[in-house]
């Protein structure tokens, strides 16, 4: 309860989505685009029929002629490219490279329908496509390719940096394994109703192809008294920050059941050992997800080049925006693609 309340009571509010332009929901966002400085470029190409929208982020002083570095950065899951997604995208500008992130296919800003469809192998050629636009930008060094993912953005990071040698470093920030979780619960909470909710995903995408209902999970509005009783801090911080401090109107937790049938089947660190480039993987020391870090970097066989930073102090959500911990990211981040990239 008490981090909860330290959440709404600190400089979270500042994210407003409705005062920034470009509907940005992270503190120090760009509020218009000035020469000399980082900039912003709304955009939007097709993956696979749909349309996608996406945020192209220049360093200071942008010189099309030039080539720059550059990273691909992979939202969490329920969020969209405005949030985390976008700080961090921002805070690399900052640092000279080039940055996209994109909402997911069938989720926020971007195509696809039914709504908030979360299977991975969509979530994978989401940062497949990402690549395949930013490589064609003007001044993007192709041989200079880097990627981050962001919770469940990291675990799918992990997955598509697997088989796309185009990403020369690999980053994550609080990696969840989406597949792990929705098969096994949080912290492996639900490992007795495994095949119960395997059999409501299959009676949810029968009623789908039926032309019923669609059917959606994880969506629940909860009550502060609630929100304070749920179990876990990536819960009650999760809640916090995409409900009331860094909200978007574009951002939810549901998914539609039936892409439950692909998410149980899914796991992050399956042949993980295919990662043959520079792996960071950064979480906080406190994080109640730190043990799915550790499990994928203890996997990551593929590469020797590879470390484990843990962010002392910090929980899974305060990496999102805790100053004092995105700085710390951001220090490792820069060291680690200035170095790889």
């Amino acid at each position: 309860m008490a981090a909860t309340v330290g959440i709404l009571a600190g400089e979270a509010w500042a994210a407003d989505y409705r005062k920034n332009p470009f509907t940005l929901a992270y503190e120090g966002a760009i509020t218009k685009n000035e020469p000399g400085k980082v900039n912003i470029h709304p955009v939007k190409y097709k993956l696979n029929g749909l349309d996608i929208a996406a945020n192209v982020y220049t360093p200071a002083n942008y010189d099309p002629k030039k080539k720059y570095p550059t990273v691909v950065v992979a939202h969490p899951n329920g969020g969209v490219k405005e949030q985390v997604a976008g700080l961090y995208a921002q805070r690399l500008a900052e640092q000279g490279y080039i940055t996209i992130t994109a909402d997911a296919a069938y989720q926020g800003g971007s195509g696809g329908k039914p709504r908030n469809v979360d299977k991975p192998a969509y979530r994978i050629e989401d940062i497949h496509g990402m690549a395949d636009f930013i490589t064609q930008y003007a001044g993007v060094d192709k041989a200079r390719l880097g990627v981050l993912g962001i919770c469940g953005g990291g675990g799918y990071t992990l997955a598509a940096a697997q088989t796309d040698k185009r990403f020369k470093s690999i980053a994550t920030i609080s990696m969840f394994n989406s597949g792990r979780v929705r098969r096994n619960g949080y912290q492996d909470s639900q490992l007795d109703t495994i095949q119960k909710r395997l059999q409501q995903a299959s009676e949810a995408r029968a009623q789908e192809v039926a032309g019923g209902e669609v059917l959606y999970s994880g969506d629940a509005n909860l009550t502060d008294e609630q929100i304070a009783r749920l179990p876990f801090d990536l819960y009650r911080q999760g809640y916090e920050y995409y409900w009331k401090t860094h909200a978007h109107p574009g951002s939810t937790f549901k998914y539609t059941t039936s892409s439950l049938l692909d998410l149980m089947s899914f796991d992050a660190a399956n042949q993980i050992e295919l990662i043959d480039k520079p792996l960071l993987m950064i979480a906080g020391s406190k994080a109640d997800s730190l043990y799915m870090s550790e499990e994928a970097f203890a996997k990551a066989t593929g590469t020797k080049d590879k470390e484990l930073f843990k962010i002392e102090g910090a929980t899974h959500i305060e990496t999102y925006w805790v100053p004092k911990y995105v700085e710390s990211a951001m220090g490792k981040l820069k060291a680690f693609y200035a170095k790889t990239l």
